[in-house]
């Protein structure tokens, strides 16, 4: 096969010679091979007529290109590109040899289209057998950037199969849901965190190729590993493990690829992929578990689509995050009935049908500037160039799947139409899940920038099932968001907001798409024009309608502090940007406004009764149909869960089932109500629908309908509540899925808040949420509302941003149509809205005179805010339709009455004393200016400061000497204007000033305020040093500019008219003037509504530790609108109780009362901590709303909630608080709380209501301290606080010798609240007694609730669950029983052979389930134990083992923001016991609950650490695997298994046990690690376990040895416990308070009020000499019915430091403790692995029969010199028969005996193999298999590469039996991968022998054939047998068991160059013996007729001469 192009010629060749033409060639480029033409001299329509031929390795596929290129030869210096030109190949692919002819247009090098032209023609010679279907897809992948998204994987057609290969459900009719379309990945995370992906390579089938030698391969994300090769298979079997760690965060992380793939390691690199298969880490992820198990993946050919399936792979994949439970990926057995199909992950569907993306890219807007104007100004200056160009030049990128396509580039132009097709191919339905869109801009010289990224969700645009559709969108606009607009020559801080990484802050353009998806089609040509009727067709799409945005700004509070004055812009799309000239004029901005401080932190904006409106005129595509049943939809979900909500509330609350049944039906009313609602549909001749709204809306009525069904049918049919509410909750689901509009085209509003020119915080509404309809349920649901905003910086990487709110707003928005807008003014029914015409007056001051003249007057006498255009008062001329309502009148701006003292309670003045000296080293002097502030400029001296009215001095002035200064306060410097102050005098310094303070207090209401504002209303001027700065109300002598505001009221005449004016006078420049002739808007109150705010606020809970203590300082700081206080600080805890009352006297706020009860504004409240140095560090924030009372008496009484405190994304704690808000009418108001010295306090009818408590207080001891400023914590006692009463333990001497306290019990009698809602937590802190007195406190734990402490001390103190036992035997009444005994039965007796197969083992896979490898165990119907999946202290009802006591952890130093836990410096071990007391003090307390305690000094134990194996170990080689050991860690002492480590594996079985000594509780730490062997390193820590001792040891429920089922006392089952079942019952009896045991004889038993006999418990048991004692048994069986713990096995995850929460594998074990005390423990359990038997195989090949004649001999006959090889899959050792020479049939004869020892466990049914994975290992890898015998027939040849014939693969353990005879040996002998042969099969390992024909085959085209067949005798028997009965490989000595003859072989077979007898003989002769007869006989006959002619002239003269001879 092979490509040929003849390059036939080029015209109007471009000419870049200056003089003469130019020397062209031509060059073709594909895949990396280039060849080129002859040079042409002097030519612009040069001619080659040059053939070029290609050859290909594979078919072509629609991915390849040809790449042609002309360039102009130079003879010195580099030849030149002329132009370039690329020919996709795509268009061959449809089937067959092809030959075209081609003219192609050549580009530049910056893709610039030229008139040269190129013929070319191409000849495609596909391969024989290529397919004729359409295959590949094209893409042009020439980008530098962009993101590689998800793989690409597809399914053909019906049935559509979901990611688990299940068919998804279809619709039958209209009835059945078809919400089943795959849910998008929303809302992921973007903060960084770590994660873990494990996959298991487990095995391959059906690979297709001829004896290939397959290795798979894994690539996650961009990390790559690969498995060992298996050897000549198509079926490998690898098991392999590999882990990939990340840090990411997962929006990042789930969207990239993971890839399998199976390539042939015996082929070239280019071509030894076999096959592939690939998804996005996120389809791993979505699954349950986040886990893919034992799945089969099909693989496929990614360039060839319609190639079928290449093989099948089974895998398992897991994706770990932070806090995940690993699932096990452990591997299901080998089953030949295994359901392949029900398990298969394919790309939904087996023939992998190709589609296409037909995207039309028509035009773009609104393309923000990307290039810097210096170019474009050095032309302006030299008159170079044409008009302004824009300074950006887009192209449009389309992506999906890792591919992309790029348009062509628009140069200079901020409004490109490209009108072009970009065409990409993909296999369909896609495992992708969003296509990505991507503007860029061209760089000439740097890479292209982003500048704006956009992405569609495929599930949006798509339905799956029979009524589903096709990838369609539009034609519609696409919006597009990033940075901000405004560009800089700068790196932009939000740059990749562009790249799409973030939520995008700023509009940066649309542009109009259509997307249609083809099946069946690929692409012939990526990317070519659009047609003048498509674009005549999309112009009705376009058409604009006049909308505007109206918002009305209430209040600006909570604003951080800034400089310059702030105001709040409104903006759609690019409509509103005050930034860009290139908008129409809009009132889109609030006046500057300067912030007032709001006597705490923040700052507000003081509008007054004047609120600030704004409006923006847009224009848009209708799409109000749309949005409306958008609207309609996002109601439905809203009402929906509102009534969720409220039924869950009511099962909570635990209300009757009458009541919640009411709940119930209520919401399914209201949900079929509400789904019955017909949407709005395209009104005909207003709006424009294309195919996607048709499909959506069918779509939408179809799934309303089901719902309205299915919700009917339930609220008939509902038996449960919560069964019915999962029901609903799936509704809610398919709801939420229809909530969605792809196609919304209107841009979001967003409000910006500027300062300055600086954008510093933002907020995005979507259009739809302030969208007004004439029908109330279509409008938004913001639309006209009062909402709070809290804005946000744009930037998160700035932590501190998440810690400050940068402004909180109260808005009114609204989004409609120009003609609706009188809507919006009929909502403003509190204010009245005007308009007025705003300029500025300017003037200067010269000489100390003001003037409006001069050359210092840098601004026009009347301009805008800016000083940017001049206004003057006469030039405004009003707008059409509106009037004059009054004439000019000075408004001073608000914000101006307020000195910087407003809002401050304590004031401190402070003025600089200056000095100097005119020679160095002289006398200091008073300065020029004498007394400045801090910048240097001329101040107020001290006595000239005047005291403002309503305030006092607190002191005298002062000299600060609290700076870096000397002892007198001076600061010293060279120049004073030059600064750099230093503390110590130098002779050089000439300047020194020093700082005086006063401070000033609040006292009183001040009326400066007032006469400021007199004096500001009749004047009205702004003072400032200059221009550019900061403007302030009162003059100062610096002052040199000042400005005052004018207005001008205008009232609409035409309600419909615009506002913006027509400026009369100069018309120069009016393009800037009409930019900013917007007039202001402004919502105007009558008076204000005072109110009065009472905030209770009571207590906090586990709040956040700000200091290193690991406590905090904490105070509240609480803001309401433009008022903030603070609370008092509470002193080192986590849980303050501050109880205390503060009150917001005379709040103003505007607006009618009704409305602000109806929605009141939110209380924010944040906590601080204290600290003495530096400022207070944030620790959390809340919000919540008052209770509003308009009348004072209302006698409705606030409830104290708890509000969930937020640090960030981070929980912070809980508040308790209330709020109350009254209306000031001059009624009196409630009485103030009463005080708690100069605080109030919470009032009695809202703090909670206490009750006599008793708390017992166990403290048992201290655990693991860690060291305190470098020294041990050796003393510690513990303090106890709880609702301000407190308890101190006594003092342990040394925690060394005994951590425990002597007397341990505590007991409060404190009052606390009655209701567990406000109930105070428990404060514990363990301080460290230190010589000379000191007591630091080294570590705390907050207990934030003592409910699950509380009990009930009348009751018994037994367990509970110990008397719940039920006896098997009648009640105790007293007397004698007759107890029946048992009849004996026989049991099986143990053979030999089941005594060696016995082992532990056999009961451990017994208890698992595992029954094949425990068959002999499982007859003798021995007991099994327990196998938990989990650690044993949270298995069953254990508890952590916590009934005695519990493990508190301690803590120390602050709280950090990231996720990696606590500090925890240690443990306390106790617990409590809380009940309520008598409320009379005189009456007696209830009996304590804490008695009875055990000793609490040490006990000395033997421990017995159990390991079995790990599970999927982190392996931490190069290689993927490890060589892991145990290490058992217990106090000091160590041990460990590294001289027995296991090499190279991640699942080890190591059947350790260990056995230690250890006193406890001072060694209660058990650590078991799995670390990891390393020759030269130190060994790496792969994981580890920690187990509680203690806990165990004190626990009730015995968990130091688990007891057995049954007593044995010899065998396996042995019995190990140091206490016998009788000891233990007494001993268990005692401790819980039962009465007994009390025996009858010894078989029967007495415990509590119940009788256990034996014969029960032994039913149908048989007694067996290994039993103990029948009293003993009982015993046991008593126990056994308790819940203690039982014998068994548990699971624990390993974890390691490094990458904390992130399992690193499990392990198996289990721990027995035995305290030495009660005597020595039985003997261990043997838990030593298996060994493997040996084996051998004796197989002989006796013959072969109808093998495949692969070879044509010189005689022209089929023939074939066959031989036979063979091999255990695993070992690699092959062995080979000898050959039989030239079979003509066939048949080969051998006779020939193979011999395979190897090593098997016949328990297990694997074949272990070690072997070293390289030659440079170390260890061997030891493997577990199946035993698997392979056979090959293979044809000898001696001058070239043998050849393969055939295959075929055995399994010893289930091997197919052979026939009896050739003939009925076929291919339906062996099994297939469907399973569809139903064969017989046997186990050789039972059978021994087995002689027969199998059947070989060879499936290299795919498909199998069958290729021979052999006769072969398969022997396995014991080494040891083997040894006593030895036979030789082949036929060599010893030839015997049995005697293997030489082969009878034919005549015909030998060796031709060895035999030439042979070969005259059998091939000569026999082919050609009558040539030769012939040959001789004509020989013969010649040599007669020579010897006639020789003589006869002789004998002729003789006889003329008559003289015979």
């Amino acid at each position: 096969m092979s490509l040929k192009v003849v390059v036939a010629s080029a015209t109007d060749v471009p000419n870049p010679e200056t003089f003469g033409k130019c020397d062209p060639y031509a060059t073709i480029e594909f895949k990396g091979q280039k060849k080129k033409t002859e040079v042409v001299k002097s030519e612009l329509n040069p001619e080659w007529n040059q053939e070029f031929e290609f050859d290909l390795s594979r078919a072509l596929s629609g991915t390849d290109e040809l790449v042609a290129s002309v360039w102009d030869w130079e003879r010195v210096g580099r030849n030149r590109l002329l132009g370039t030109a690329r020919v996709y190949l795509a268009q061959f692919t449809g089937g067959g040899g092809q030959t075209k002819t081609l003219e192609v247009n050549l580009v530049d090098g910056n893709q610039r289209p030229l008139q040269a032209v190129l013929k070319l023609t191409i000849t495609y010679n596909p391969p024989a057998g290529a397919s004729s279907g359409v295959a590949g897809t094209v893409v042009e992948t020439e980008s530098t950037g962009g993101e590689s998204e998800e793989g690409e994987d597809s399914q053909d057609g019906p049935p559509q199969l979901d990611a688990s290969g299940k068919p998804m459900p279809r619709r039958a009719g209209k009835k059945k849901n078809k919400s089943s379309r795959r849910k998008g990945r929303k809302n992921l995370s973007d903060k960084v965190q770590d994660f873990q992906v494990r996959v298991k390579v487990i095995q391959a089938r059906q690979l297709q190729g001829a004896n290939i030698h397959p290795v798979g391969r894994v690539t996650v994300y961009n990390q790559t590993q690969q498995t060992r090769i298996q050897k000549s298979t198509n079926a490998p079997y690898w098991n392999q493990s590999f882990f990939f760690n990340f840090h990411a965060s997962p929006s990042e992380l789930f969207d990239e690829i993971i890839e399998f793939q199976v390539f042939n390691s015996r082929r070239l690199r280019s071509d030894s992929l076999i096959g592939s298969f690939k998804c996005d880490i996120g389809l791993v992820y979505d699954e349950q578990k986040h886990a893919l198990l034992n799945k089969w993946l099909l693989l496929g050919d990614p360039e060839d689509t319609m190639a079928g399936a290449k093989g099948y792979l089974k895998i398992s994949a897991v994706i770990i995050g932070p806090g995940d439970e690993a699932p096990s990926m452990k591997v299901t057995d080998h089953l030949d009935d295994e359901d392949i199909e029900s398990n298969l992950l394919r790309p939904a569907g087996v023939q992998l049908r190709p589609a296409m993306f037909a995207l039309k890219v028509y035009r773009a807007e609104d393309i923000p500037r990307m290039d810097s104007k210096f170019l474009e100004g050095v032309k302006k200056v030299f008159g170079v160039g044409d008009d302004q160009k824009e300074l950006v030049d887009p192209y449009f990128i389309f992506s999906f799947a890792g591919k992309e396509i790029k348009s062509k580039i628009m140069y200079c132009s901020d409004h490109p139409e490209w009108n072009q097709a970009l065409r990409l191919g993909l296999q369909f339905p896609s495992m992708c899940e969003r296509i990505r869109f991507t503007i860029k801009d061209w760089d000439r010289l740097n890479e292209d920038d982003s500048i704006c990224t956009g992405h569609l969700p495929l599930e949006a645009i798509t339905a799956p099932g029979e009524q589903g559709y096709l990838p369609t969108f539009g034609p519609c606009f696409i919006n597009f968001y990033g940075s901000t607009r405004e560009y800089s020559d700068l790196a932009d801080e939000y740059e990749d907001l562009n790249e799409g990484k973030g939520e995008g802050v700023a509009y940066r353009g649309r542009a109009l798409i259509e997307l249609v998806t083809q099946l069946g089609e690929t692409p012939e040509t990526p990317v070519e024009d659009i047609d003048s009727d498509d674009i005549l067709r999309v112009q009705k799409y376009m058409r604009r309608r006049k909308y505007r945005v109206h918002a009305a700004f209430l209040t600006a509070t909570m604003i951080s502090a800034i400089d310059a004055p702030v105001e709040f812009e409104i903006s759609i799309g690019n409509y509103g940007n005050k930034l860009d000239e290139n908008v129409p004029p809009s009132s889109s901005t609030t006046q500057p406004t300067n912030a007032v401080f709001d006597g705490c932190k923040y700052y507000f904006l003081p509008w007054g009764g004047t609120k600030p409106c704004v409006v923006v005129d847009c224009s848009f595509e209708d799409v109000s149909w749309r949005l409306e049943a958008l609207n309609i939809l996002l109601r439905i979900v809203d009402d929906l869960e509102a009534n969720i909500e409220r039924v869950r509330i009511g099962v909570q609350a635990k209300l009757p089932m009458p009541e919640l049944a009411q709940l119930l039906i209520s919401l399914l009313d209201q949900l079929v109500q509400d789904c019955s609602k017909t949407l709005p549909e395209p009104e005909k001749g207003v709006h424009v629908h294309n195919e996607l709204d048709i499909l959506m809306a069918k779509n939408r009525s179809g799934e309303l309908a089901h719902i309205v069904e299915m919700a009917s049918k339930l609220r008939l049919s509902a038996t449960d509540v919560l069964e019915a509410l999962g029901d609903v909750e799936g509704y809610l689901a398919a709801l939420k899925n229809l909530a969605i509009e792809p196609q919304n085209s209107m841009p979001d509003v967003v409000i910006w808040m500027i300062s300055g020119q600086k954008r510093i915080a933002v907020h995005r509404i979507p259009a739809y949420d302030i969208f007004f309809a004439p029908d109330p349920i279509c409008r938004g649901r913001q639309c006209g509302h009062l909402q709070t905003i809290q804005m946000k910086f744009p930037s998160t990487k700035d932590r501190n941003k998440d810690v400050d709110i940068p402004a909180l707003l109260r808005v009114k928005l609204w989004l409609g149509l120009q003609n609706e807008e009188e809507e919006w003014h009929k909502m403003q029914t509190e204010g009245e809205l005007a308009v007025f015409a705003e300029t500025y007056e300017n003037q200067v001051n010269i000489l100390g005179t003001w003037t409006n003249k001069g050359p210092t007057l840098s601004r026009p006498k009347f301009s805008d805010i800016e000083g940017k255009v001049e206004l003057y008062k006469e030039d405004f001329k009003p707008p059409a339709g509106w009037g004059w309502d009054s004439d000019w009148y000075v408004s001073p701006e608000v914000s101006m009455l307020y000195d910087r003292d407003a809002g401050h309670h304590v004031f401190m003045e402070d003025v600089y004393e200056a000095q100097s000296r005119n020679i160095p080293g002289g006398a200091w002097g008073e300065a020029s200016r004498p007394w400045t502030n801090v910048k240097g400029d001329a101040g107020t001296s001290l006595r000239e400061i005047k005291l403002p009215d309503g305030w006092e001095w607190q002191d005298d002035w002062q000299i600060d000497l609290n700076r870096a200064v000397d002892e007198e306060g001076f600061e010293y410097c060279v120049e004073a204007t030059v600064g750099g102050y230093g503390a110590v005098e130098r002779t050089y310094h000439l300047c020194r000033r020093r700082r005086w303070v006063r401070t000033r207090k609040h006292v009183a209401k001040e009326t400066k305020h007032e006469k400021k504002k007199e004096k500001m209303m009749s004047e009205g001027w702004e003072y400032a040093p200059l221009f550019n700065m900061k403007f302030h109300a009162t003059e100062r002598t610096t002052d040199l500019v000042r400005r005052r505001r004018w207005h001008r009221k205008m009232v609409a005449e035409d309600k419909a008219a615009s506002c913006f004016f027509s400026m009369a006078g100069d018309k120069s420049d009016e393009k800037l003037k009409a930019s900013l002739t917007a007039p202001r808007m402004f919502l105007s109150f009558a008076e204000p509504v005072k109110y009065q705010l009472r905030a209770y606020i009571y207590q906090a809970r586990d709040i956040l530790a700000g200091d290193d203590t690991g406590l905090s300082d904490p105070f509240c700081q609480i803001c309401f609108l433009t008022q903030s206080t603070t609370t008092e600080r509470v002193p080192k805890t986590l849980c303050p109780t501050w109880d205390q009352t503060l009150i917001f006297g005379e709040i103003e706020i505007h607006g009618k009362p009704k409305n602000l009860e109806r929605d009141p504004p939110d209380v924010y409240v944040e906590i601080f901590d204290h600290d003495t140095f530096g400022k207070p560090e944030f620790l959390g924030r809340t919000k919540a709303q008052p209770m509003v009372k308009l009348d004072p008496t209302d006698a409705r009484t606030p409830v104290l909630q708890w509000y969930e405190i937020k640090r960030g994304g981070k929980t912070g704690g809980e508040l308790l608080a209330a709020f109350e808000l009254f209306r000031l009418t001059g009624k009196d108001l409630p009485f103030l709380p009463p005080k708690r010295g100069d605080l109030f306090t919470v009032p009695n009818g809202i703090r909670p209501v206490l009750q006599r408590t008793g708390i017992e207080v166990l403290c048992w001891g201290v655990r693991n301290m860690r060291k305190f400023q470098l020294s041990n914590v050796s003393s510690p006692s513990i303090m106890f606080e709880c609702g301000g009463h407190l308890r101190n333990s006594l003092v342990i001497k040394d925690t060394k010798k005994n951590p425990n306290f002597v007397d341990p019990v505590l007991f409060f009698d404190v009052m606390l609240p009655k209701e567990e809602l406000y109930m105070p937590p428990m404060n514990i802190s363990v301080i460290d007694h230190r010589n000379f007195g000191r007591r630091p406190q080294v570590g705390v734990n907050i207990l934030r609730s003592l409910e699950e402490f509380r009990c009930d001390p009348d009751e018994q103190l037994a367990d509970p669950a110990v008397q719940d036992v039920v006896g098997n035997g009648p009640p105790a009444t007293g007397g004698d029983h007759v107890i029946d005994m048992p009849a004996e039965q026989k049991k099986p007796k143990k053979t030999e052979l089941a005594l060696e197969e016995l082992d532990w083992w056999s009961k451990y896979y017994a208890s698992i389930g595992e029954t094949s490898k425990c068959k002999k165990y499982m007859e003798l119907g021995y007991y099994t134990i327990k196998v938990y999946q989990t650690e044993l202290e949270k298995a069953e009802n254990y508890h952590d083992f916590n009934d005695f006591c519990h493990t508190f952890p301690l803590s120390r130093g602050k709280d950090g923001d990231d996720d990696e836990g606590e500090n925890v410096v240690g443990e306390f071990k106790g617990t409590f016991r809380v009940y309520p007391l008598p409320p009379d003090p005189n009456e007696p307390l209830p009996t304590r609950m804490l008695c009875n305690l055990p000793p609490s000094t040490p006990e000395e134990c033997l421990v017995r650490i159990y390991v079995i194996k790990a599970t999927d170990l982190q392996p931490n080689d190069p290689s993927g695997l490890a060589d892991p050991y145990i290490e058992v860690v217990l106090g000091k002492k160590k041990l460990n298994s590294r001289d027995n480590y296991l090499p190279n594996t991640t699942d080890p079985v190591f059947g350790r046990t260990f056995e230690m000594t250890a006193m406890l509780p001072l060694d209660k730490d058990l650590t078991v690690r799995v670390k990891d062997y390393d020759l030269i390193s130190s060994d790496d820590l792969i994981g580890e376990t920690v187990i509680d001792l203690e806990n165990r040891y004190l626990s009730k429920m015995r968990a130091t040895c688990g007891i057995a089922k049954t007593y044995f006392i010899t065998g396996i089952n042995m019995w190990r416990d140091s206490r016998k079942p009788k000891e233990i019952l007494e001993d268990y009896c005692v401790k819980n308070r039962l009465s007994g045991p009390m025996y009858y004889g010894n078989n029967s038993v007495k415990v509590g009020q119940r009788v256990f006999t034996l014969a029960e418990f032994e039913k149908d048991k048989a007694p067996s000499n290994e039993m103990g004692p029948a009293e003993e048994r009982l015993a046991l069986h008593v126990l056994n019915a308790f819940p203690i713990v039982k014998e068994h096995v548990e699971r624990r995850p390993l974890f390691n430091t490094l990458q904390p929460g992130i399992e690193q594998g499990k392990i198996f074990m289990w721990v027995d403790i035995f305290p030495k005390s009660v005597g020595p423990p039985g003997p261990p359990f043997n838990i030593a692995p298996r060994t493997a038997k040996k084996y051998e195989l004796r197989c002989i090949i006796w013959n072969t029969v109808d093998v495949i004649l692969e070879e044509e001999s010189i005689t022209g006959e089929k023939m074939s010199d066959i031989y036979v090889v063979g091999w255990m899959s695993g070992i690699e050792q092959k062995q080979e028969t000898d050959v039989h020479y030239r079979s003509l049939d066939g048949e080969g004869n051998f006779n020939w005996r193979f011999l395979f020892p190897f090593d098997y466990m016949v328990a297990e049914q694997t074949m272990v193999v070690k072997k070293k994975e390289h030659f440079w290992s170390l260890d061997e890898t030891e493997l577990h298999t199946v035993p698997i015998l392979m056979v090959q027939i293979w044809d000898n040849d001696k001058f070239s590469a043998d050849d393969f014939l055939g295959t075929m693969e055995l399994n010893l353990n289930c091997i197919p039996l052979p026939a009896k005879r050739a003939k009925s040996c076929n291919l339906s002998l062996l099994p297939d991968m469907q399973g569809v042969n139903q064969i017989k099969t046997g186990n050789l390992f039972e059978m021994k022998r087995l002689k027969g024909f199998w059947p070989c085959y060879s499936d290299e085209t795919g498909e199998r054939l069958l290729t021979g067949k052999v006769e072969m005798e398969l022997e396995l028997i014991p080494i040891e047998e083997a040894e006593t009965k030895p036979a030789g490989l082949g036929r060599e000595e010893p030839n015997a068991n049995p005697t293997l003859e030489p082969p009878k072989r034919p005549e015909t077979s030998f060796l031709w160059f060895t035999s030439p007898f042979k070969t005259l003989k059998f091939i000569i002769w026999r082919n050609y013996k009558w040539v030769i007869i012939g040959f001789i006989v004509l020989l013969f006959f010649l040599l007669l007729i020579a010897l006639f002619i020789y003589s006869f002239p002789g004998e002729v003269s003789r006889w003329i001469v008559g003289n015979p001879s």
